[in-house]
């Protein structure tokens, strides 16, 4: 849609705004991403009528997520290196980037230093089997991985020296949701005394939970778990597919940023002192 007039272009901007953020109530990278980009903008609808500038302004701030976004991965991947030990058998859940940056840094250079390398255990990761995406690109920088079934966590985990996972949103409690499963695998850890390292971009902190809001979880369609004839011959079975859900802070000992490593009852100053976010500043730029 092409528009000319300022206005008609904040309207506009606000309202695929609007709508993007109805695609993914859980993960608040999407939410952070459409803030920061908005709020770039209604700073330079402050200084200038021309929708050109305006167009630009969202374009360069999009695009200076993006690299930021590459950035922060790579410095995540080094901070949360030294924190592997060599030798160790990490188990994971589901795919993180973030992750899986760390067990691929750490594994390189502890092979580089002439040092026994990493091994992982990942779950398939139920319904979607996102863990199919992790082991495959682990054995592919040479990392022994062996592949389990969700249920088997429980019985893997006195084999490991710590967890590692990623984030899609963390609250300012320094609770973090994450895939379905991640707080059954952060009960067993809890449960053998195994260390739970959370990896995630400072951007995946939510601001809204400052003001005591809940992050949704998002449920999906029941066919991702059981088939529509299933569902047909069987009308009395009700399938609930919940997406994500909410590990308590207690059961987490680091998390680690590409700001660096925080406990999570640090999660508060994240918001506040790096990123700037405030008590009452949350929507403003999407109103």
């Amino acid at each position: 849609m092409e528009v000319k007039e300022k206005r008609e272009f904040l309207d506009e901007m606000r309202k695929v705004s609007l709508m993007m953020l109805k695609t993914r109530p859980t993960a608040v990278s999407l939410p952070n991403a459409i803030r920061i980009v908005m709020n770039k903008l209604s700073r330079k609808a402050e200084e200038t009528d021309q929708v050109e500038e305006l167009r630009r302004t969202v374009v360069e701030a999009s695009d200076r997520f993006i690299r930021d976004s590459i950035k922060a991965i790579k410095r995540i991947s080094e901070i949360g290196a030294k924190r592997i030990k060599p030798g160790s058998t990490i188990l994971t859940h589901c795919h993180s980037t973030a992750a899986v940056s760390i067990m691929i840094a750490a594994h390189k250079k502890f092979i580089r230093n002439g040092q026994k390398g990493i091994k992982v255990v990942t779950t398939e990761t139920r319904p979607r089997k996102q863990g199919l995406i992790t082991a495959r690109m682990l054995a592919n920088n040479n990392i022994p991985v062996t592949l389990i079934v969700d249920g088997a966590v429980r019985f893997f985990m006195p084999d490991a020296d710590v967890v590692l996972i990623g984030a899609d949103a963390i609250a300012a409690n320094g609770a973090v949701v994450n895939k379905i499963g991640t707080s059954l695998v952060a009960l067993a850890a809890h449960e053998a005394r195994v260390r739970v390292y959370v990896a995630a971009e400072s951007y995946k902190f939510s601001p809204e939970t400052i003001l005591g809001e809940l992050i949704e979880i998002e449920e999906r369609r029941p066919d991702e778990i059981v088939s529509e004839d299933f569902l047909r011959e069987n009308p009395l079975i009700k399938v609930r597919n919940p997406a994500f859900d909410v590990t308590p802070p207690e059961y987490i000992d680091l998390i680690i940023t590409e700001k660096g490593v925080f406990s999570p009852q640090a999660a508060p100053l994240i918001l506040k002192d790096e990123l700037g976010w405030s008590i009452g500043e949350t929507h403003k730029y999407l109103i």
